[in-house]
This record gives C-alpha cells, structure tokens and sequence, in this order.
C-alpha cells in the first residue's frame, strides 16, 4: 500500500466516524464514493474540511446554512451535490 492509500484510508475513518450518525452518513458516503477519483490537492482540500465542526460541516453540505466563502472548492462542490439515494 502506497502512501496515497493510506492517507485515502486514514481519510475514509475520519470521514465515516463524525459525531453524529447523519454526518457519518453523508460524509463518510461521500468519501467511499470520491476518496479513489480524488487527486492530491481534492484530499487536501477534503482534509481540511473534516478539521471543521460536524455539525457545521453536515449543515453547510446539506444546504441548511450559508457555507462560508473559503469552502468554495471544487471538493466541496461536489459534497452539496452528493446524493446517498444514488451513489
């Protein structure tokens, strides 16, 4: 396992363990689906966002609050569009 591996799989524990069963839900779901397509810059940017408050995060991806503008990358794009029915 290369280390690119190993910081998908590290990535993929702390996406699926938030801190409550909805975020765990979506962003570990997330992260099952996107974590192998994800070049080096999308998992920093995706690191960065699992450093930011679960119940925040959950609230932003799902529409619920007006994210701030410094989550305006493409990898959290693609998290406000993620749909579980689907994936």
């Amino acid at each position: 396992m290369d280390a690119v591996d190993k910081r998908r799989k590290k990535l993929l524990y702390r996406a699926s363990y938030r801190g409550f069963k909805e975020a765990d839900l979506l962003i570990g779901g997330f992260a099952k689906a996107h974590l192998g397509e994800m070049t080096d810059n999308d998992l920093d940017e995706f690191e960065a966002l699992l450093t930011l408050n679960d119940r925040d995060l959950y609230a932003w991806a799902t529409g619920k609050a007006e994210p701030p503008a410094n989550l305006a990358g493409p990898v959290f794009a693609k998290l406000r569009t993620f749909d579980l029915q689907n994936s």
